[in-house]
């Protein structure tokens, strides 16, 4: 059961792979300690040692971080908004990007548009110089990838920071998790913003999903003409078949999420989406090399457990300021295509299994789920013995070496 009461629909049941895209003008310094995974570092410690790439703008206004003594350093300690200036994207190919993620098996794609930092990637109404239209690359960076997923047959969604704006308000810098629920934007003039900005992209986009993050204001959570319950109202008639995800402080979600290791409470029932990036960082972050970097195998392996689990995984890549996917990123990419080439159609119409239902033996792990068509099972080596309980077929697939 969702919050809105609505099923979801059978795409997003079937899907099990999605594209999240962290680009903004947090890929200019693009730097974040490596510290670990959210929700493995204990909160007191996360904000100062963020391993997050896009909070840069918070992390250098902590007195003493690391980030905060890097920014000093490289950049003379200058106006987060110096970076919006200084980026260029001039490299952005959404082709070459969408055909990357259509390689590897995507369903769909999921691209900032406005993350804390307050800057839109479209021409965001009352955003004023605040979006790539104004500064920086000067053009929408929305529309373009849009066209692109849809060309290769991947849905669409944006991702949308409905409950952080740094740039909206000033107050002082997140050092714990208490204080991101504290201080955030929650007034009337900030949820007609929000409400503006993504009423917006459903009528630009059509987007199929939207990912709310942090929360909605609390002024939106109150009837009337940019109430929440009217926006996602409007969404759902435009888009019948589109998706909200559970980050609104509302009971409005569609779907549950998790995030590294945090709430994993939520991955139950069907179509959660599990979220992460290659490395600790969503944004690009410079200092993420091969050894921090998921390798096509863990990738397989991470693919394979939130499959079997009834999850839908939402990997995310940070392409560079000038618009590059990273080679370290790539190389990942890449290296699981023509795995997930074999096992995404093994996915279609799957449900997770009983633990009585099948036994694996010879085999160092594995995950199964089953299908219409019998069980699939992904297993660390090519000598696993499957059992299954009423004798369906199975398939096996190894782990990629």
């Amino acid at each position: 059961m969702s919050g809105s009461s609505r099923p979801l629909p059978q795409w997003a049941l079937d899907a099990s792979l999605g594209i999240f895209v962290h680009w903004g003008a947090y890929s200019v310094p693009a730097w974040a300690e490596p510290t670990g995974a959210l929700g493995a570092v204990p909160d007191d410690e996360w904000f100062a040692h963020n391993a997050y790439a896009e909070w840069y703008a918070n992390t250098i206004r902590i007195e003493g971080s690391p980030a905060a003594r890097h920014h000093a350093r490289e950049y003379g300690g200058a106006p987060y908004a110096d970076f919006l200036d200084a980026w260029r994207a001039e490299a952005y190919d959404p082709a070459d990007w969408t055909r990357l993620f259509r390689a590897v098996g995507a369903d769909y794609v999921v691209p900032t548009t406005k993350h804390h930092d307050g800057i839109a990637l479209w021409e965001a109404p009352g955003a004023g110089d605040l979006t790539t239209v104004a500064r920086g690359p000067r053009r929408d960076l929305i529309a373009p990838l849009a066209d692109a997923v849809r060309a290769e047959g991947m849905r669409f969604g944006v991702y949308y920071s409905g409950g952080l704006d740094w740039a909206f308000t000033d107050f002082p810098p997140h050092r714990s998790s208490d204080d991101v629920a504290r201080l955030r934007p929650t007034d009337a003039a900030y949820n007609a913003y929000a409400h503006g900005h993504v009423a917006d992209l459903i009528e630009r986009f059509r987007p199929e999903l939207i990912w709310n993050d942090i929360e909605w204001p609390d002024a939106g959570k109150e009837p009337g003409p940019h109430s929440l319950a009217s926006l996602l109202a409007r969404y759902r008639e435009v888009v019948p078949e589109g998706i909200v995800n559970d980050r609104w402080g509302a009971d409005v979600w569609d779907y549950r999420t998790s995030e590294y290791d945090h709430a994993t409470e939520n991955e139950a029932g069907p179509g959660w989406e599990h979220c992460r990036g290659l490395g600790f960082s969503f944004g690009y972050n410079r200092v993420e090399d091969e050894s921090l970097t998921l390798s096509p195998r863990e990738l397989a392996r991470l693919y394979a457990d939130v499959v079997a689990r009834g999850g839908r995984l939402l990997l995310n890549v940070g392409p560079t300021a000038a618009g590059e996917i990273p080679p370290v990123q790539r190389r990942t990419l890449e290296g699981v295509a023509g795995w997930m080439t074999d096992v995404k159609p093994l996915t279609i119409g799957r449900r997770p299994l009983a633990a009585d239902e099948v036994e694996v033996t010879d085999a160092s792990w594995w995950r199964a789920w089953a299908t219409p068509d019998g069980v699939v099972v992904i297993a660390d080596g090519p000598g696993a013995s499957v059992h299954v309980r009423d004798g369906r077929p199975v398939v096996v697939v190894a782990l990629p070496a």
